[in-house]
């Protein structure tokens, strides 16, 4: 029996891990949290003590939230080193690769089915097209696969915003007082919604508490809360305007996904807000854009299956 290959997803809170047998079969992801142990050496080996069977995986391949250089990175929110090399040595692993988890999740699009899929409108997939993905999460993860074998990973959520609405100007207007700068990452994310409650409510001068992201999207959707719809509504319009430009940019025929953690939360909101309307308003572009199928990922932990794909390459 072939030694294993070992995937895993290094976040800033947990870590998941899978083994992947010869047949490329593998078991639910196996979560831990990161703050038991001091580094990713330490993590991956106790891992590999419980679950490996005594067998050092053939290869690996690591995803993690930020840039990666030379096969290694360092964590932002825990200052942890996480290099491929000597992760190897360390563990006695054939070859580690360290990937941005954003390639993980383009890896893994061609591989999603319907069921793991919420429709966002739009027509059929063009096969052998270009599919590009955004991820709403604690950042903004953007990225593309372009068939038939290579992910393209940017720090497309770094991009200046662009305002669509005098509402969404003088919602920029503010965050720009406060921060400078004003990227998609700024609106659409976790702290994002935080920005845009706060924006709105300072503009309007509302008398509303402070709340997190979750509050903001609970309060939201039991429709308690007039500033919380209006900040998740403005979420979902700037959403669809900023997919629908990664759709002109990457001429993404192959369809364009919505992945994060954020957005599965309220699915049934999004497919009636604005979304669609904003990813098709792009002036002359608008008939090339309407067929382009749109989609709300909601399989859990959709980036193994990008890494599955990646490991197998090793």
């Amino acid at each position: 029996m072939a030694d294993p290959l070992l995937i895993a997803d290094i976040g800033g809170t947990n870590g998941r891990f899978v083994l992947l047998d010869e047949e490329g079969g593998a078991a639910a992801p196996h979560r831990v949290k990161l703050d038991d142990f001091a580094g990713v050496v330490e993590a991956t080996r106790a891992f590999l003590e419980a679950h490996g069977a005594g067998r050092a995986p053939r290869g690996a391949v690591l995803a993690v939230a930020g840039p990666v250089s030379g096969n290694r990175t360092t964590l932002t929110n825990r200052g942890w080193v996480v290099d491929g090399a000597e992760i190897a040595r360390a563990l006695g692993v054939g070859a580690v690769r360290v990937v941005n988890d954003f390639a993980a999740v383009s890896w893994s699009l061609p591989a999603l089915t319907r069921a793991d899929l919420h429709p966002l409108g739009g027509g059929a997939a063009e096969p052998g097209e270009p599919m590009a993905v955004l991820g709403p999460g604690t950042g903004l993860g953007v990225g593309a696969f372009l068939p038939p074998d290579r992910a393209l990973v940017t720090e497309g959520g770094h991009a200046s915003l662009a305002a669509h609405t005098p509402r969404e100007a003088a919602v920029v207007e503010w965050l720009r007082a406060r921060h400078g700068h004003v990227s998609a990452e700024r609106v659409l994310s976790g702290m994002g919604i935080e920005n845009l409650h706060a924006a709105l409510a300072a503009i309007d001068g509302a008398p509303v508490p402070e709340r997190d992201a979750a509050a903001v999207v609970d309060a939201a959707l039991s429709g308690g809360c007039a500033v919380c719809v209006e900040a998740l509504s403005m979420f979902c319009a700037l959403l669809g305007s900023v997919a629908g430009d990664l759709a002109l940019l990457y001429g993404a025929r192959g369809g364009v996904f919505i992945a994060g953690g954020i957005p599965p939360r309220f699915p049934d909101f999004l497919a009636a807000s604005d979304f669609r309307a904003r990813f098709e308003a792009k002036g002359r572009f608008a008939e090339w854009l309407r067929p382009v199928p749109a989609h709300l990922v909601t399989l859990p932990d959709a980036a193994m299956l990008g890494l599955a794909a990646m490991a197998r390459r090793l």
